[in-house]
């Protein structure tokens, strides 16, 4: 009698659920490798499959990583043809090269002018205002920026809710909000001020440190920060 597939199995048991609700760090290899072929056959899981394969690695990974395509493919392992070879052969290639390389070194912008220095370059040449977030960790490295609307910023065009959605979901504990005046006048209008204001207040509730509010123009910004104005 064949054993159920995947798609069969309880919702909480399947592999791709199952790291959406917990995240990649609570599934076991055999489960991780299973997401990547996608099914066994008909009388094996694709979990099964991962486990014999890595049972026959000595439940090793740098050893999977070592076996060839044609290993993979000789017939001890039903359901596993030369596409699936691949793909496992190729996420232990990634894993390898992912070792190797040295952690991405974030942004630090702890001062309205490094601000300005990183925002420049999105926002010298627009024709039309944009607004911008910038989330950080609490060392001001940046960890998320993130364009909010295109085409004129009001105190109701920029969603504050979803400033404070992606600051929480990214794990971040400073905001910024940026953006440009296409007329290259830094001074805030008073819709720039009810903004930061509405900002300010909805940061302080979720207890998020709001760090500043930058109007970008090319050569120039206007600091809430600098200005004493937060």
């Amino acid at each position: 009698m064949s054993k159920l597939s995947i798609n069969q199995w309880a919702e909480d048991d399947r592999p791709r659920e199952k790291m959406m609700r917990l995240g990649a760090q609570a599934l076991s290899n055999a489960e991780l490798l299973a997401i990547l072929i996608g099914s066994g056959s008909p009388e094996e899981s694709a979990v099964d499959l991962m486990k014999r394969v890595l049972n026959d690695c000595n439940n090793n990974l740098n050893s999977l990583g070592k076996m060839s395509i044609g290993q993979l493919t000789s017939g001890n392992y039903k359901g596993l043809g030369p596409a699936k070879a691949v793909t496992i052969l190729a996420a232990c290639e990634l894993g390898k090269r992912r070792q190797a390389e040295k952690a991405e070194e974030r942004k630090r912008l702890d001062s309205a002018a490094a601000i300005y220095e990183f925002m420049h370059p999105k926002m010298q040449d627009l024709s039309e205002e944009e607004a911008w977030i910038l989330l950080m960790n609490q060392n001001c490295k940046l960890i998320k920026d993130m364009q909010l609307s295109h085409g004129g910023i009001t105190e109701t065009a920029v969603d504050i809710r979803v400033v404070i959605k992606n600051a929480l979901l990214c794990n971040a504990t400073i905001v910024v909000l940026c953006h440009n005046h296409p007329s290259n006048n830094p001074m805030p209008s008073g819709d720039d001020d009810r903004l930061t204001q509405r900002m300010k207040k909805a940061c302080e509730i979720m207890r998020l440190h709001f760090l500043d509010h930058l109007i970008i123009t090319d050569g120039r910004y206007y600091s809430y920060s600098e200005e004493g104005r937060l």
